[in-house]
């Protein structure tokens, strides 16, 4: 920090409590100047021949002294109501007006330039007077430093308007904006401070090129006022990219917003304070769509809602996360409730039919984003009932997908911590999934959950025994096998849906087992140049028999309806035989 030293003499002042400040000399003072609820006792003639104001001040008091024919006492006395910085900006000018020794720095200036200005102690008073010493040192040192050009600009608010009228606050400005805007950031010689993570190598930490973002930790220490002012500073220059202003308010945001951050620890005493405080950061982000990212637009929306920010900001944060809902992660999202999440997918589905550009990659990205939500929000059972799941499940129930593991893992959740719904009601979340598009991992744990409908379970089967048949090869049993129509499209009952009896669903089970067992006796079969056919007959058969039985209605449940794992091996066994009889 740099600082400037005036004057030569040591420092007489004493103080006597808390309200008395005085000289310790050998001459009486003479005049007692009050500032605010502090008594100087100083002497005349120092003063005088410093301020002009003093110079005044005390005429009057005299003159004002003899027109009531007072008895004139050895101290005159004089009170200054206000004064810029109070009693300590008036004791330094008192002090250079003794030449005592004071020391200037960026955290006093302002308010010793202030308070000279006004005591009026001018060069014409006299030569070298404290405003000209001031401006030296802050042309000269203060502006020409980056840090302390940001301490001087944070002190002037406490000041105002005497350094806006002594331009002091454009001025730290204008030195400000003049260094983050440098072109050439190889020319950064000073000292600033950033703390993002840097390589390493072997232990050492890499000589590295200043980064375009250097000064945005810096300046997260100003007021929002002046820090509105710096970056309308900084854009008016035009030299500073739009994303490194939208990395300036991210920083700024995680420092200043009380949980826009895991590890942010303002506490929230004020929320008037803290909402016109999000405000001003919602207006400074640059129109520019890639300014900021998704992640910070869906944090400073989540703390705009925490704090009842202005409905009509909050529309316009609603936007820029909804048309940008694609790029968002499930942490950022997760504390949002249903209803702010079927309005962001709203925001979306406007934004996407206005523009099909890169629409299927964004959709898929939007559908697995809200299949985790529901999957996390199901397990808060109270706040998320089934017609809220249902509604924006639907939403997106026609994007994209390249799996609908994310579906039915969602479903799944739902339905652990939902144990009352109805099979109708299971019915209407089941149609949400398509079964033929569940991995390998996801059919193997849909087949043994008990809380899926038996008719989602064997539809689950079904298309597991064709994936396989057709890794098999078997073209020619494929095409017997019967045609199931999905649960979501189905028109059955709900008795319908039910009724398919456990030991069927045991031997589709046993079966499967069975088909993968001989599609690897076909693999090894194909290695001696001979080929097994009929692999998975005895599925089909199943199959027919299960929805045979649903137009015999109920006929199913009968002993000449049911298979057991036996009789679904003699079926397999004589279709085998068949086969080769042929």
């Amino acid at each position: 920090m740099k600082f400037m030293k005036l004057g030569s003499k040591p420092d007489s002042f004493q103080s006597e409590g808390d309200n008395v400040r005085y000289v310790s000399t050998d001459l009486a003072t003479d005049v007692i100047v009050i500032i605010g609820d502090v008594k100087f006792y100083l002497h005349k003639f120092p003063l005088l021949s410093k301020s002009a104001r003093l110079q005044k001040l005390i005429t009057q008091s005299s003159s004002s002294n003899e027109d009531h024919n007072q008895i004139q006492s050895q101290e005159d006395e004089i009170e200054i109501a206000e004064i810029p910085g109070g009693p300590a900006s008036f004791e330094i000018c008192a002090k250079f007006c003794y030449g005592m020794t004071v020391t200037l720095n960026a955290y006093n200036v302002v308010a010793a330039r202030c308070a000279a200005e006004f005591l009026e102690m001018y060069e014409t008073v006299e030569k070298g007077n404290l405003v000209y010493k001031i401006e030296v040192f802050l042309n000269s040192s203060i502006l020409q430093s980056w840090k302390d050009s940001i301490i001087v600009l944070q002190t002037t608010r406490a000041l105002s308007p005497y350094a806006e009228e002594l331009k002091l606050t454009g001025r730290c400005l204008d030195s400000i904006a003049s260094r983050a805007s440098i072109d050439d950031t190889s020319k950064v010689e000073w000292s600033y401070t950033y703390s993002k993570k840097k390589n390493l190598d072997n232990g050492l930490r890499k000589p590295q090129a200043v980064p375009r973002d250097w000064w945005v930790e810096d300046l997260c220490d100003l007021h929002i006022d002046l820090y509105k002012r710096a970056i309308a500073t900084i854009e008016a220059r035009g030299k500073v990219s739009a994303d490194v202003i939208g990395e300036a308010l991210h920083a700024y945001a995680i420092r200043r917003v009380p949980g826009f951050s895991k590890s942010s620890s303002v506490q929230i005493t004020d929320f008037a304070k803290y909402r016109a405080l999000v405000d001003s950061i919602v207006e400074m982000i640059p129109d520019e769509r890639q300014s900021v990212s998704s992640s910070f637009l869906t944090k400073l929306l989540r703390a705009s809602i925490f704090l009842g920010c202005d409905e009509e900001e909050n529309n316009g944060l609603k936007n820029r996360v909804g048309e940008r809902l694609d790029e968002a992660s499930l942490s950022d999202v997760m504390l949002y409730d249903v209803e702010l999440m079927q309005s962001l997918v709203e925001v979306f589905l406007k934004s996407r039919n206005r523009s099909e550009e890169d629409g299927l990659t964004a959709k898929a990205s939007v559908a697995k984003l809200v299949d985790g939500y529901l999957a996390e929000k199901s397990r808060d059972s109270d706040n998320l009932p089934l017609q809220k799941f249902l509604s924006l499940a639907e939403m997106v129930s026609s994007f994209p997908r390249q799996s609908h593991d994310g579906v039915y893992r969602a479903i799944d959740m739902f339905l652990k911590e939902h144990p009352e719904i109805n099979k109708s009601e299971k019915k209407r979340l089941c149609r949400l999934m398509d079964c033929r598009k569940l991995s390998v991992e996801a059919c193997a744990h849909a087949v043994q959950n008990e809380r899926l409908p038996m008719r989602v379970v064997v539809q689950v089967l079904f298309f597991e025994q064709v994936r396989a048949n057709s890794n098999n090869g078997s073209s020619s049993t494929g095409n017997s096998t019967p045609e199931i129509i999905p649960a979501s499209r189905s028109t059955n009952t709900e008795e319908d849906t039910e009724c398919w009896d456990t030991e069927d669903i045991q031997a589709l089970r046993g079966e499967l087992a069975n088909l993968r067992l001989a599609k690897k006796q076909q693999e090894n079969s194909l290695n001696k140049g001979k080929l097994m056919k009929g692999g998975g007959l005895g599925v089909s058969r199943v199959f027919s028999k299960l929805w045979s039985g649903k137009e015999r209605s109920g006929e199913m449940m009968s002993s000449s309806g049911t298979s057991s794992p036996g009789s679904v091996n003699d079926d397999s066994k004589s279709s085998s035989s068949t086969s080769k009889k042929h």
